[in-house]
């Protein structure tokens, strides 16, 4: 196969060809317009091939497809129509995979609920979503029932034994009707996926990504990082999440790869299963990395097998990109992406033409301007916003049209971030306009954490930012101002966090301070709070 060049943003044309080079080359559902129909792809022509293995358990392709079926089926015999919501609240396990492809299968919507969450947020996702039923892992059985009854949902499928009989097993639901014969008839513009991120409310926002959308950054990604049905992943990333559910759980299923699943990330046994697998590509977050420093003696493990690892959610540390490649040999490619765009949007070439610090080039079919506040093109090397268009960015928000026409304007998604393009067409993020805070690689919004510990009476103001955190890549600080005559601890803000937040957004550093810092207008200066060393 020729070696294959990066497309920059205007090269339409190259971008059809080298999608015909890729897809004749490669095997890839080149016909597929919804996710049903691109797994009937794959599993026709890799049947007995593995698709997932986790711990001891493996499913081939041809058994995957036919679990699907069968959610599908399931689902359907229980009311759920195409168009509708289903929730989704699983750690990484073959049944997530199973589930949400099945729910797409019959051409329902699946919305991922993070298994970090509480009740309350959870609650609030079924409800903004309009979810009818929920299907949780019996981990997670709890928080999902307590959710459902908060959010009105009356039907609970769970993996494991059902609490009462209004609740089915997984198996019961899949053994209900019969098994669908075909992947539900839907355009591409059908949603697929209604996932939930934090918004300027401090209240999550859903974006709704469709079936074209998660199948044309799956297939930019494969152009990009020249992923084929003979890789194998590690996936380590959580499912629910847009990243690890596209690069880690859909990539590899549509390009016909062995996927073999981690339920968390545990540094040595993830490096463990890369060697046992003889894995090719695993996809994570900086602070991921960094705790595979701390393994000792990484010599010990065979991780050859690795053509390269993929870094994205939050910015990748130059010392943990050169100092993981010193103690495996092994590579990083960093990119770049919100929920909104699928999420991917750029990503360094895998190639030995990648730049340290930058995010790369945008992807195959995806193009990137750097734009002032009016949306006016800025020059190479100037900073502005980075807005993105192609067939990735979300068709808008859930019961947000106001807030999705101030975010896609003519086509064009604006991220919010704040970036500039080098001359060869390599992107670099310089900060973010919102004051988001990555932890780990998941974002928390400072305004929900603030509402939060502002119910507190004792609490008279408080602000919350990002503070640098070597493992995590950031944490949450909140700045508390108490009120007078009060007495108000850090111990009693952090518990107060943990009964009402998930564990991530919970503040790591909690500073006493007599007021914050406003600009004339009353603004709180977050910059100052960020720069003080307290």
């Amino acid at each position: 196969m020729p070696r294959l060049r990066t497309i920059g943003v205007r090269s339409r044309k190259d971008v059809m060809r080298l999608s015909v080079q890729l897809k004749e080359a490669h095997l890839w559902p080149v016909s597929a317009t919804t996710l049903g129909e691109a797994c009937e792809w794959v599993a026709e022509r890799k049947p007995d091939r593995p698709a997932l293995v986790c711990g001891q358990h493996s499913v081939t392709f041809a058994e995957l497809l036919g679990a699907v079926r069968a959610v599908a089926g399931g689902l359907a015999e229980l009311g759920v129509a195409p168009g509708d919501r289903v929730g989704l609240m699983m750690p990484n396990c073959p049944q997530f995979v199973i589930t949400y492809l099945g729910i797409t299968y019959l051409g329902a919507t699946v919305v991922p609920i993070p298994s970090l969450l509480g009740v309350e947020e959870a609650a609030y996702i079924l409800a903004d979503s309009g979810a009818r039923v929920v299907v949780a892992h019996d981990a997670l059985a709890e928080v999902a029932r307590g959710a459902a009854a908060q959010a009105g949902v009356a039907t609970l499928i769970t993996t494991g034994e059902p609490a009462n009989s209004s609740e089915f097993t997984l198996q019961q639901a899949m053994a209900m009707g019969a098994p669908a014969a075909a992947a539900a008839q839907m355009p591409a513009d059908a949603p697929a996926v209604l996932i939930f991120t934090s918004g300027t409310t401090g209240k999550p926002k859903g974006a709704i990504l469709t079936h074209g959308n998660l199948l044309a950054n799956c297939d930019s990604c494969r152009c990009a990082i020249r992923v084929s049905g003979e890789d194998t992943f590690v996936s380590i990333l959580p499912f629910f999440h847009s990243y690890g559910a596209t690069v880690s759980m859909l990539l590899p299923l549509f390009c016909g790869s062995k996927n073999v699943l981690m339920p968390q990330f545990l540094a040595l046994e993830t490096l463990q299963a890369v060697q046992a697998h003889r894995a090719t590509i695993v996809a994570g977050v900086p602070t991921m990395y960094a705790v595979m420093l701390q393994i000792k003696e990484p010599g010990a493990l065979d991780v050859s097998s690795l053509r390269f690892v993929v870094s994205g959610g939050a910015a990748l540390p130059t010392e943990v990109c050169l100092g993981f490649e010193r103690a495996f040999g092994v590579p990083i490619v960093e990119g770049y992406g919100p929920t909104e765009a699928s999420p991917v949007v750029s990503c360094n070439p895998t190639d030995g033409s990648r730049k340290i610090g930058s995010v790369g080039p945008p992807l195959p079919g995806v193009e990137v301007m750097i734009a002032d506040d009016d949306m006016n093109a800025l020059a190479l090397g100037q900073i502005g916003e980075i807005c993105v268009r192609g067939p990735n960015v979300m068709t808008g928000y859930h019961n947000a049209s106001e807030l999705t026409a101030q975010t896609i304007v003519d086509g064009w998604l604006r991220t919010g971030d704040l970036g500039r393009l080098d001359e060869d067409g390599h992107l670099y993020i310089v900060d973010r306009k919102k004051d988001m805070v990555i932890v780990g690689g998941i974002n928390v919004y400072p305004r929900e954490v603030e509402e939060c510990i502002q119910r507190m009476h004792s609490v008279a103001e408080v602000a919350v930012v990002g503070k640098p955190s070597r493992l995590r890549g950031e944490v949450v600080a909140a700045y508390v101002v108490p009120t007078e005559g009060l007495e108000c601890s850090a111990q009693q803000v952090i518990s107060h966090c943990r009964e009402h937040l998930a564990p991530y957004k919970v503040p790591k550093q909690v500073y006493f301070i007599d007021g914050l810092p406003k600009s004339a207008i009353g603004k709180v200066l977050k910059g100052q709070l960020r720069a003080l060393q307290v």
